[in-house]
């Protein structure tokens, strides 16, 4: 039975480079359906991945064109694996979307969050990181950039942080779906710039290998890869505590909370599981999000005397 593979891409480059690698090489053979960003033209993207099952066009950018991809995606069927690979870069300037946000942090984070809650369950979830997740900071202090001087660089390494504390948190909270996450390596896309030392069409081949790859090291859940090989990632993004600050930051902004667990057996959409009871902060006590301060809030541990 051929595999459905959902690859979700913010920009014209990247369907035009990795992803028309991946389903020529990885994917060659399986039923996929693409996402592509509202800027690109659905018959252009049609005609490079004329292999793909379905083509939805949406917003990845405002949380009223997440919804409308998540449904449209669900439209067309459940699927094995969905790869999370929208993104804006580093060189970005400070945008704001028009929920307010910071959009590095909307596409590449709140993005990949608000389409896992929502789109039914598959086997297999692949998160799109970036070795710069290494120098990102694990504080949901000023996550939008409105207290600090703008640094495009580091609000792209703190999205990409927080991506693979997504992948893991997702692992950890639902142990029928293998969920991963990788960096494809500098590469010369759009995003990578021409000088990028690493090879192009190596970039896609980890994120096919994890959303279809039979063999046990692909088959594993809560892992971080580099052309298909583990590698060390931040230590703050396998933090438990952490994972629920972000979990719960996410589901504030959006008013969606990631399902709790995703059972094996026939995989249940969000709608059919049961959400946490409440988000809990490393002491048990619960978190929140304050929309006045626009600022997590961890709460004070409890005296013990």
């Amino acid at each position: 039975m051929s595999a459905h593979i959902r690859i979700v891409s913010a920009n014209t480059a990247m369907v035009k480079g990795a992803e028309r690698v991946a389903w020529r090489t990885g994917l060659a053979g399986k039923e996929a359906v693409m996402i592509a960003a509202r800027r690109c033209r659905c018959g252009d993207t049609r005609r490079e991945l004329p292999s793909a099952k379905a083509v939805v066009i949406g917003d990845l950018a405002t949380m009223a064109g997440m919804r409308q991809v998540a449904e449209a995606a669900n439209a067309v069927g459940r699927y094995d694996a969905v790869i999370h690979n929208a993104g804006v870069g580093y060189r970005e300037p400070r945008l704001e979307t028009g929920d307010g946000l910071e959009h590095v942090f909307a596409v590449n984070v709140l993005a990949p969050y608000l389409l896992t809650a929502l789109i039914e369950p598959p086997a297999r979830l692949v998160y799109l990181s970036s070795g710069m997740h290494r120098g990102g900071t694990a504080s949901l202090a000023d996550p939008q950039w409105e207290r600090r001087p703008w640094n495009g660089a580091q609000a792209y390494s703190d999205s990409k942080l927080f991506d693979v504390a997504l992948a893991f948190a997702v692992a950890r909270r639902w142990p029928a779906v293998r969920s991963n996450a990788l960096e494809p390596g500098w590469v010369p896309t759009r995003m990578g710039g021409p000088a990028a030392p690493d090879d192009l069409s190596l970039a896609p081949v980890t994120q096919a290998w994890l959303a279809v790859g039979d063999e046990p090291a692909a088959t594993v859940t809560g892992g971080y890869f580099y052309h298909q090989r583990p590698r060390e990632v931040a230590p703050a993004v396998r933090d438990a505590a952490f994972q629920d600050e972000l979990l719960g930051y996410c589901a504030a902004l959006t008013g969606t909370t990631l399902p709790e667990f995703a059972g094996s057996a026939g995989l249940a959409g969000p709608a059919g599981l049961a959400g946490p009871a409440g988000l809990t902060g490393p002491a048990g006590a619960a978190a929140g999000w304050s929309m006045r301060s626009r600022s997590w809030c961890r709460p004070a541990t409890p005296s013990l005397g």
